[in-house]
């Protein structure tokens, strides 16, 4: 099978904008996770089983795409907050690698499909990290049109369900409905930005890390963000949607009927699997509070298998213990995407 022809000028890349702007801009007015990722995305596939032509897309736009998403979590890493855990780092450590073992042996259901290897179901459902999991998994040997569709359907469900738990099970107001990431852009901001994806990516490769864009980018900005000119620093939100947008096209445009039929075969078990994740980190919630003495709502949002923002926003809003939640949730995404590339080696030499 011969595959389209490239694009001619700028007709092709007009048509792809069209497509990616109109889907992001829906997305983002129905209050959608991620829009610019999933706009990317959408109006990619969009673009790849309608046009008779392709378009040939950089390779370092989605260097660049993972380099601006390991900056952002590196970010948000608070070690004030970590600090904070003081006798209760144990327990938080434990139960965090309780609740990803959970997710990850759960998502091998996955395999019951054709074609479906232990990496791409394990990166698929794995509780925490959507953002970072989509950016490495194909790094990483998994197929990131999976993991990018089934990861975001468990933040929607996670979103959607938030507000009701809150309300309905622990009796409390939540006025939390968007993210908390910075929407100004300062020099720090940019410097921090800038220097973090450059020298990561450099220095990612030069020390051979799995995914050397983004953890090498991680990596950096934490250690900028000890520095007193970048400190309490955020990258953008704009320079976020760039980074989510470079991913998203890219994985759009690689989506084919056959992918897309696949994908949707597997949905009924991916949903069986995200109620089940959900569930039992309710579970282990329930048992962190019982444990470290914090209250049942501050533990539940802080073993949310997703939407970090939008967890942290909930607590700062319903009066909660917000130092402990970040934390928590901080340190089960830091085990996410540490023990992401050892689990894919683990894996493939296993089932290879």
């Amino acid at each position: 099978m011969t595959s389209p022809p490239r694009g001619r000028g700028w007709t092709s890349w007009l048509v792809l904008a069209s497509c990616v702007g109109a889907v992001s801009a829906a997305l983002s007015l129905a209050g959608f996770p991620s829009p610019l990722l999933f706009g990317g995305l959408l109006g990619g596939l969009v673009f790849a089983l309608v046009s008779a032509r392709s378009v040939a897309v950089p390779g370092w736009s989605f260097t660049i795409g993972q380099g601006i998403i390991g900056v952002t979590i590196g970010a948000i890493v608070d070690f004030d907050a970590l600090a904070d855990l003081g006798s209760d780092w144990p327990v938080v450590i434990v139960i965090s690698i309780v609740t990803l073992a959970l997710s990850v042996v759960a998502a091998q259901l996955l395999r019951l499909h054709r074609g479906v290897t232990p990496v791409t179901a394990s990166f698929a459902l794995v509780a925490g990290g959507a953002s970072g999991m989509t950016a490495i998994s194909r790094d990483l040997g998994a197929d990131d049109r999976v993991v990018t569709v089934i990861q975001y359907l468990r933040v929607l469900i996670v979103l959607l369900a938030m507000p009701a738990a809150v309300s309905l099970v622990f009796h409390a107001d939540d006025g939390a409905t968007t993210g908390s990431a910075s929407t100004h852009t300062t020099v720090a901001a940019m410097a921090y930005t800038v220097l973090a994806v450059g020298l990561g990516i450099v220095a990612g490769r030069v020390l051979r890390l799995p995914s050397p864009a983004l953890l090498g980018a991680l990596a950096v900005a934490v250690v900028l963000s000890t520095v007193p000119a970048f400190q309490d620093v955020e990258v953008p939100v704009w320079v976020q949607g760039i980074g989510y947008l470079l991913i998203g096209v890219q994985v759009g445009l690689r989506f084919t009927v056959a992918s897309l039929r696949a994908i949707g075969r597997m949905l009924p078990t991916a949903l069986l699997v995200i109620a089940f994740i959900i569930a039992s980190c309710a579970a282990f919630g329930v048992l962190l509070a019982d444990l470290t003495g914090v209250s049942r709502l501050d533990a539940y949002l802080a073993t949310t298998p997703g939407g970090l923002y939008a967890v942290l926003a909930t607590s700062a809003d319903t009066g909660g213990n917000v130092t402990f939640v970040t934390a928590v949730q901080l340190i089960r995404l830091l085990l996410v995407l540490i023990a992401a590339p050892l689990l894919a080696r683990w894996l493939t030499s296993r089932h290879g």
